[in-house]
Formats: structure tokens, sequence, C-alpha cells
């Protein structure tokens, strides 16, 4: 098998926070546990008014990515947008300015 190296790529970021409009939506919490779509451990979750609890999620060609507690929002120049968490952040990305 070969190896690589991931291309450099200048992409913009930010530390997910509620109320910026980051995420393209919200599922009912309860609906993402009992589709078993992902591991529901550290998934942001907000408790709106009427006491349902919702999940913020981003979507992109490879589908619905829900947000984690401390996930970054990477915006490509291309318009799409990943998700990458706190503990590869530093890993993936060095900050250019």
């Amino acid at each position: 098998m070969k190896k690589y190296l991931r291309a450099s790529l200048e992409v913009e970021a930010a530390k997910y926070e509620q109320g910026k409009g980051m995420e393209d939506g919200y599922e009912l919490f309860s609906k993402v546990v009992t589709n078993g779509w992902v591991v529901s451990e550290g998934l942001v979750r907000i408790t709106r008014p009427d006491g349902s609890v919702v999940c913020p999620f981003i979507q992109n060609r490879r589908g619905v990515i829900f947000i984690r507690e401390g996930d970054y929002i990477i915006y490509e120049q291309s318009g799409e947008r990943h998700v990458c968490g706190e503990d590869k952040f530093a890993d993936r990305f060095r900050l250019t300015e």
C-alpha cells in the first residue's frame, strides 16, 4: 500500500457556538438515539422552551454530521463544510494569521 500526505488546503474554522447559525438544522435527540445514527455521548444537546431536546448538525456530501461538544466547523473555499473534533483539530490545522 502507498503512503500519502494530506494536501495543504487553506480553510476557515470556528469552534461551534450555539446561536451563531453554524448548523444546518436540528434533530430530536430521541430520534438520534432511537435510529442509532451515532454514538450519543458528547453530542451537543439543546433544550428548547417546549422541553424537547435537539442536536445540531451540518449536512455535506457525506451526509448528516451531528456536532459534538468542542467540535470545530471547517469551511472550505469550495463552500463545503466539515466537522472536526477538538482532539484532532490541532494535529490537522495550523493558524496562518
